[in-house]
């Protein structure tokens, strides 16, 4: 049906009171001599109802109450009739009345956001972990606070939600925040995944990130040589907390391990194969990936040296793993003792184990892929990118067959 003409009638049945001795109030469409009503969950005395005017009358706060919410129904529903006649849609009554009480119940941008990082909230362990959520949480925080200061709400429907505010948003974030840019690209993926379920949902129209795209900057990972980390290794601490930390990165320099992954690891993680060699196999916090990761003599040292620690024993884990916070703290302090100038946290670890301990030693990327608990060869690759001692070696091979410095 396609028709511009519409007339809307809002009426009550004196036949069919409720319980409370009011009548129920209905909205009728009619398009075209074809008509659709439905009751709009609201109530009235007889003696107020204006049936030619289609509302109540006097200025009691029940009439104004009723009177204000017909307006905005009628309003409303004009809308969203210019707007299919606008886009040149078909439509009946029917539709229209369906559309108009669905935007009432319709799920907000924050409201639907939030019961998406409550159903992830849900499947902790499953197939998402603490960090995932922590960064979902954070994510519909900076979002909440954006909205609340471009639109001045506390909330929008997903027809305001468009590509200008994605543009503030990522303004907030790089500025008002000063995230980096790679923190920066994991909330817009977050975002965009909930816009994304919000389409198939049908909640939300029009791609706001269409035209939108972010690269992703190609990282220099920071990483220890061999000589530093075996400065660190040979450093005497003499304050334990201080000696704590240094062993618990010296042992995710020789396993790999992140620093979630390690504060987690436990006794079952440890297992040996039929030769005799322990290794760690553990699921990744971050990705779910299995880690299957070969323990050197290093690392089961330090496994050894901490067996008896009240920490360990009181919470069942391996290793006395203080918090990120601390640890990267205390980081500083190690490399400003041993005389090394990088900004070391607990991920030069993990980038000390990929580049030095492994790659460096001719082991092949997709063990190390592996050890790391990649999900493909590209994620370490960046690792390989960065090793001038490979290329040098490459280089002197190749100085050695074609020897043309006598002739020239």
């Amino acid at each position: 049906m396609k028709q511009e003409m519409m007339n809307v009638l809002v009426y009550i049945i004196k036949t069919r009171k409720l319980r409370n001795g009011e009548c129920p109030v209905l909205l009728r469409v009619t398009i075209d001599g074809v008509w659709s009503d439905i009751r709009i969950n609201r109530s009235v005395k007889e003696e107020i109802w204006d049936t030619k005017l289609g509302m109540c009358r006097g200025k009691s706060r029940e009439a104004n109450e009723l009177n204000e919410y017909i307006r905005s129904l009628h309003t409303r529903l004009y809308e969203i009739h210019r707007n299919m006649v606008l886009q040149d849609e078909l439509f009946t009554p029917e539709l229209l009345l369906k559309k108009l009480f669905n935007r009432e119940t319709t799920k907000t941008v924050l409201q639907f956001f939030k019961e998406h990082n409550e159903d992830c909230r849900l499947r902790i362990g499953l197939d998402y972990a603490y960090s995932t959520i922590n960064r979902y949480d954070n994510c519909y925080k900076s979002l909440q606070a954006v909205i609340e200061k471009e639109c001045g709400k506390s909330d929008i429907t997903f027809s305001e939600f468009t590509s200008q505010l994605v543009r503030k948003y990522e303004l907030y974030l790089t500025v008002d925040k000063g995230i980096s840019l790679n923190t920066l690209i994991r909330y817009m993926k977050v975002v965009k995944k909930v816009c994304t379920l919000a389409i198939r949902a049908g909640l939300l129209k029009n791609d706001p990130f269409v035209g939108i795209k972010f690269r992703q900057p190609k990282t220099h990972p920071v990483f220890l040589t061999k000589e530093e980390l075996e400065v660190i290794m040979q450093k005497e601490f003499t304050l334990p907390r201080i000696a704590i930390v240094r062993d618990v990165f010296v042992f995710c320099c020789f396993t790999g391990l992140a620093f979630v992954d390690v504060s987690t690891l436990k006794k079952e993680h440890i297992v040996m194969d039929n030769e005799g060699t322990y290794w760690i196999r553990k699921t990744r916090e971050k990705t779910e990936n299995m880690c299957d990761i070969p323990l050197l003599d290093v690392p089961l040292e330090i496994i050894r040296r901490y067996e008896n620690h009240k920490i360990c024993k009181s919470k069942g884990i391996l290793l006395p793993v203080m918090c990120n916070q601390k640890m990267n703290s205390y980081l500083k302090e190690i490399a400003d003792f041993c005389g090394i100038d990088k900004d070391i946290t607990t991920h030069t670890a993990r980038h000390t184990f990929a580049t030095t301990v492994t790659l460096a030693n001719g082991v092949a990327l997709t063990n190390v892929a592996r050890m790391l608990g990649h999900s493909s060869t590209r994620m370490t690759e960046h690792y390989a990118r960065v090793l001038n001692h490979n290329i040098c070696s490459d280089m002197k091979m190749v100085q050695s067959k074609i020897s043309l410095t006598e002739t020239y």
